[in-house]
């Protein structure tokens, strides 16, 4: 039940999450969790994956690892969300990682967002990290 979810453009590497649309991971309308999702499927982000923190770690409700084709779509999505979640009224959106962009860290609260060039996200495979306790047994 708890199991990451992605969109169907998963990455071959990635046996540990469960494949499904963007529009299949469970949000509820109007949370800052369902904004971060729509934007990143507007954005044209790749392989995303929502891992629900609830009961795992302090720091944030969700985990939402994302990846774009180059640095400037990674620091351009990076951008574009934190303005969004601003716009929303959600508050102030810290990002760590610009301008290299290899790996960009949107800190929005109650969500944390990981966006990736795919090279260096499968090297951290954080999806892996954090899903302990998710396998089907």
């Amino acid at each position: 039940m708890n199991a990451p979810q992605t969109d169907n453009n998963a990455s071959p590497g990635r046996q540990n999450a469960t494949a499904s649309p963007v529009s299949d991971i469970e949000t509820e309308p109007g949370s800052l969790h369902a904004l971060v999702i729509h934007e990143l499927d507007e954005n044209q982000a790749q392989d995303v994956v929502s891992i629900p923190l609830e009961g795992k770690s302090s720091i944030a409700d969700h985990m939402v690892i994302a990846s774009g084709r180059s640095t400037r779509q990674v620091g351009a999505i990076a951008q574009k969300l934190a303005e969004e979640v601003k716009h929303a009224g959600h508050g102030p959106v810290r990002l760590e990682g610009l301008p290299a962009a290899d790996w960009v860290l949107v800190d929005a609260g109650d969500v944390v967002i990981h966006l990736f060039r795919p090279e260096v996200r499968s090297f951290y495979n954080l999806e892996r990290m954090w899903a302990f306790g998710d396998t089907e047994g």
